[in-house]
């Protein structure tokens, strides 16, 4: 019996199926970012109450239809956009997994979310915003995915005081005192700015007070950076 061509289509579409598949999944991932990065500028800027979905579409450039396809009403968009950044600060602490060394592990942090506060000084406004409103509208992330992912970070730290790595210090203290300097120059720019007489910090001058929080940081942990420890020429 010959082969019926006709049976051979459902393959051939399959095989041209998937790579359509792919670039439809990366031309909705791309109209997202896209879509996120507008709203997070806008209620930046405006707050939740003050946004509007037609704001961020006129941003975004895009028909208000298009922006309700990908994000049925504003309130989704924004509870989108601060999941997104805690994504971001979740990735920041992967130093923690990666160095069994507490100053490496610190000192990497520390540098991950200054270097967010740089990159993404308007996601961290719109997350303070929140926080400072009382937090309404993101009591599920932060029960859900930020407390546990602070525990485990806590439980780390309190490891590495126990076997005398670190200084006795409280764990939770120290998180806190990172977040607030690191995400100081982000949602506090404006102010940095009038108080240096700058119009911004250059990537060079953020990276001289990036190093400076690090070590900061260590001090207060009563540990020695990484670099001084193994006798940098530079010290």
């Amino acid at each position: 019996m010959r082969d019926d061509p006709a049976a051979a289509a459902p393959s051939d579409n399959t095989e041209t199926a998937t790579p359509m598949r792919r670039r439809k999944a990366h031309i909705r991932a791309s109209n997202e970012a896209h879509l996120l990065a507008c709203a997070e500028a806008v209620f930046a800027e405006r707050g939740l109450e003050g946004a509007s979905t037609a704001m961020i579409a006129e941003r975004a450039g895009l028909p208000k239809a298009n922006l309700h396809y990908y994000f049925p009403t504003k309130l989704a968009l924004y509870k989108r956009v601060l999941e997104d950044l805690f994504e971001d600060w979740h990735r920041a602490a992967n130093s923690f997994e990666d160095s069994d060394d507490p100053a490496e592990a610190i000192s990497g942090y520390v540098r991950a979310k200054m270097e967010l506060s740089r990159r993404r000084p308007l996601g961290s406004k719109v997350w303070a915003n929140e926080i400072i409103h009382g937090a309404e509208h993101m009591q599920d992330i932060l029960a859900q995915r930020v407390k546990p992912w602070f525990d485990t970070r806590v439980q780390v730290i309190d490891a590495w005081i126990a076997r005398g790595q670190l200084a006795p210090i409280d764990a939770q203290t120290l998180m806190y005192l990172i977040w607030s300097t690191t995400q100081h120059y982000a949602d506090f720019e404006a102010q940095i700015r009038a108080l240096s007489g700058k119009r911004a910090l250059t990537q060079k001058a953020f990276a001289e007070r990036t190093e400076e929080v690090v070590q900061l940081v260590l001090r207060a942990c009563g540990v020695a950076s990484p670099s001084v420890r193994e006798g940098d020429p530079g010290d």
